[in-house]
């Protein structure tokens, strides 16, 4: 399979967000807030299940939770199964989540599924409304864009994006004027695709926020 963002979308469970982009190579599901998938349900485990990148796949494993992961209504173990569109992960039957490949439209769910910017972490790729952005963006812009992504939606601050973007030692002298030129040409190397969606808001006082369009 290619290796451009899978995704979670929250069917049942209380969750700060429905739509959660497998972005890293291991993503963490449970209780816990600092969770990769935050699942708020008292059933749900601290740190419950396990969704891995592999060659093979995305594969899903439980974390010795208390009151199991499911896929597709039966038990699984922490023996890594691999995941297919359109799977169905129940989450100590408590929650519910569909997965859904990249590239992927799956019947069972609304079109929203498709945001408009993709991601290919692996190879460091990005596509808005289907074209890929060509030349690259710098390492920079490429950060920049990855926080904000796995936190579509939601007021990333300006401390976070200095922590992403720059080292430590380059981190204490980074201006708000640098800040404001990165997200600045972020912005314009969107809009050479797309100009008719502000995807990259500036939240004035707290920080950025990308909006995904639905396609």
């Amino acid at each position: 399979m290619s290796h451009e963002v899978a995704m979670l979308i929250i069917q049942e469970g209380q969750s700060p967000k429905t739509q959660w982009p497998l972005y890293k190579k291991i993503t963490i599901i449970g209780r816990e807030p600092e969770c990769d998938v935050p699942i708020i349900e008292r059933q749900i485990s601290r740190q419950h299940a396990e969704i891995a990148l592999t060659v093979e796949g995305y594969q899903i494993r439980d974390l010795g939770s208390k009151n199991g992961t499911f896929l597709n209504g039966e038990a699984i173990s922490d023996e890594p199964t691999l995941l297919r569109n359109g799977d169905e992960v129940g989450v100590a039957l408590s929650a519910k989540l569909t997965f859904v490949e990249d590239n992927a439209t799956a019947p069972i769910l609304h079109t929203h599924i498709q945001p408009s910017i993709r991601m290919d972490i692996l190879a460091k790729r990005i596509w808005v409304t289907g074209k890929e952005i060509s030349p690259p963006l710098s390492l920079a812009q490429y950060k920049l864009l990855e926080i904000l992504y796995n936190n579509a939606g939601n007021v990333v601050s300006r401390e976070q994006v200095v922590s992403a973007v720059w080292s430590d030692e380059e981190s204490e002298g980074v201006s708000e004027q640098a800040i404001d030129a990165l997200a600045r040409r972020l912005r314009e190397r969107i809009a050479e695709i797309d100009n008719e969606n502000k995807y990259l808001e500036t939240v004035r006082g707290h920080g950025f926020r990308l909006n995904l369009v639905d396609q």
